[in-house]
Order: C-alpha cells, then structure tokens, then sequence
C-alpha cells in the first residue's frame, strides 16, 4: 500500500509497471519491500549489506534475484524497466554505493533511472548494527563497530551524508523519495546531512513520511 499510495500521490500513476523503487533493508519489516515492489508492478532494487538476509528472503521467494555487482544491477533495471517487467532484485552491497551509481548514471547519460525511493534501515540504532558505513565491508564494519565504537560512530555519519548527498542529486531531478518511519531522516539531520525543508521551522524534513503524507 505504500508502494502503490506513493505512485498514485507523487507519480500521478495508478499503474507502476516500468517504474523503479530503490531502497535498503531485507531484515525484519523491511524484509517485505521485495516483495510489495513485485506486488506493485513495479521494478525494485533493494541493498542489504548483510548476505544472511538476502538469501533468506530469497529461498522465502520474497526477492527473485540477488548480485553483487552493480553493472549487473543497472542493466537488469534497464531491462525490466524498459519492458516493464515486474522485479525484486536484491543488491548484495551498501545502499550508499547503489544511490551514488545512479547519480553517475544521471551524470553520464542524462537518464534518470529511480522514480521513487526509501530507506529501511534500522537507523533507530545507528551506531550499533543498525546502519552499516559505506566506508567499510559488513565483516570489516561489524570488527570496528566491537573494536572502536567510537571511530564507527563517526563513519556512519559520514556515511549518512554521502547517503543524503546522492538522494538530493536525484530528488532534485523528479524521484521522490519517502521516510520510512525508521529515524533515517532523524539520525541525518543529527549527522549534519542536508535534509531540513526550506524556509520551514527545524524539526520539518525536506522529505515526506509514509505514515502522515503517504498512507494518511
């Protein structure tokens, strides 16, 4: 419903087949995105950093195709967005890395390739476990986060502006991008990002949420 809610409100669209909808997150909650982007009609491509949880939604039959390669991941977006082809397609990677490939891709070709965008990670615990830095592997990440809190505290927030950084770029070209209710915007704002809405008071977010503007 949030999915389809967010095509009807800010696409104009009842109908999201050919339509991209980028994201994070396979754990708990977040783990039904493939699912609802497949539902919808439309093309989803959803980051998680953690293998175990990918190849669990996978055998579960929730998400159809999994890499770790974003190449790959372009061209099967291409594919089926061209064809129309509904598709959950798990990357094996952070989410940082896939938001800044389609700002290249943006720059390169003039195409912008998402229509809409999210975020499901667990960023109401940020510093530990909830959000992995672009900066480092899981394995590495998961090391540093055991070792120096502190230093992992502070490549997460560097990472969560890189992360705002390339979902501006896009936004700014016509892909909305929606709140998740999991403190994404909260923990960006805390980490310096540029997510305040113009002109409005500080605790306004330039981004809408799903529970007041999208399924209210």
């Amino acid at each position: 419903l949030t999915v389809l809610n967010a095509g009807r409100r800010y696409l104009k669209a009842e109908d999201l087949s050919g339509k991209v909808f980028v994201t994070s997150g396979l754990g708990g909650m977040s783990g039904a995105q493939a699912k609802a982007a497949v539902i919808a009609g439309c093309v989803g491509i959803i980051a998680e950093v953690d293998e175990a949880a990918l190849q669990k939604r996978h055998k579960q039959g929730w998400l159809m195709e999994i890499s770790n390669n974003l190449d790959h991941c372009i061209a099967r977006l291409r594919e089926a967005r061209k064809n129309k082809i509904a598709l959950s397609l798990g990357y094996h990677g952070n989410v940082v890395d896939l938001w800044e490939r389609l700002v290249h891709e943006l720059d390169t070709t003039g195409e912008l390739l998402v229509d809409l965008g999210s975020d499901q990670t667990s960023c109401h615990n940020p510093f530990n476990g909830g959000y992995y830095p672009v900066q480092l592997g899981f394995e590495e990440g998961k090391q540093l986060l055991s070792s120096n809190p502190g230093k992992f505290r502070m490549l997460v927030q560097e990472s969560l502006k890189r992360h705002v950084a390339a979902i501006n770029k896009l936004a700014d070209k016509g892909m909305f991008f929606w709140d998740y209710g999991n403190a994404f915007l909260l923990e960006a704002q805390r980490a310096g990002a540029d997510v305040a809405k113009k002109g409005a008071d500080k605790t306004e977010f330039r981004y809408p949420s799903y529970v007041q503007h999208i399924m209210g």
